[in-house]
């Protein structure tokens, strides 16, 4: 395994080259380029907030501010976990002609995402400005929260990565799994919808923890969920260290396999 990490650090250039190459080719070819990446969450919000304020006349006070913080985070996660189902499939051409470690495809997926949600973060900004809200000395801890997600959803990609390889099946199921998730976490509705007996869904959803997370630091001025932070960054590191370990065992596997 440390000579598989050596071999890692050795195609950190490939690594930059990927993350690259995915931003530019998200938005090319398109008019406004660049631009999307604020423009999209802002459309989000703004469809949202016409459903649930406009036409079924629900949201509290700073509704708003309170849709736009789920809807980043939750883009940042369904973008993450849907492109990495394919990050090593992609790429199959370059992987049967060159030796590369195949886990660098989704970590350059995440990475490639974090960009975007740092972009999504400014319009949560202009947000909190817009509504008078200004984080408190809480936001300190805000990097810790975006740590914690980036190694759930690493974790995440290095399993989806390689068992989307051999079952290609999981990558049709994965949108109706994702919007499992978004209706059993606060993304767009204030508390849970779901029946009082299902509270302990929410409760243990990673997806809740951390969406609430964010909220708590940048709208109410109150300290995260601790622990529920930690039990999700403790579990995504040591799964994290298990499939990096896995493939360097069986990565010969994939290239059969493409």
């Amino acid at each position: 395994m440390r000579k598989y990490l050596l071999e890692m650090l050795k195609r950190k250039d490939l690594l930059l080259y990927l993350v690259k190459s995915g931003l530019k080719a998200e938005n090319r070819n398109s008019y406004l380029g660049y631009f999307w990446w604020l423009l999209d969450p802002l459309l989000n919000v703004l469809v949202y907030y016409f459903l649930v304020v406009i036409i079924l006349e629900r949201g509290g006070e700073n509704y708003a501010v309170y849709l736009v913080i789920g809807l980043v985070v939750w883009r940042w996660m369904n973008t993450t976990v849907t492109t990495s189902a394919k990050a090593i499939r992609k790429y199959g051409s370059i992987i049967n002609q060159v030796y590369l470690p195949k886990s660098i495809f989704p970590l350059a997926t995440t990475s490639t995402q974090l960009f975007n949600f740092a972009f999504g973060l400014i319009v949560v900004a202009i947000f909190l400005v817009i509504f008078g809200i200004f984080p408190s000395w809480h936001i300190v801890y805000l990097p810790v929260i975006v740590l914690v997600q980036l190694v759930l959803l690493l974790a995440i990609a290095l399993f989806l990565a390689y068992i989307c390889v051999f079952i290609r099946d999981i990558d049709n199921i994965l949108s109706h799994i994702m919007r499992l998730f978004f209706y059993a976490s606060p993304i767009i509705w204030e508390g849970s919808r779901l029946p009082e007996k299902y509270d302990w869904v929410v409760a243990i959803n990673p997806v809740a923890i951390i969406v609430d997370s964010y909220r708590s630091v940048l709208m109410y001025n109150q300290n995260p969920a601790f622990l529920g932070l930690f039990v999700i960054g403790f579990t995504s590191i040591i799964c994290i260290a298990a499939m990096i370990y896995f493939y360097s065992k069986n990565e010969h596997k994939i290239i059969k396999a493409l």
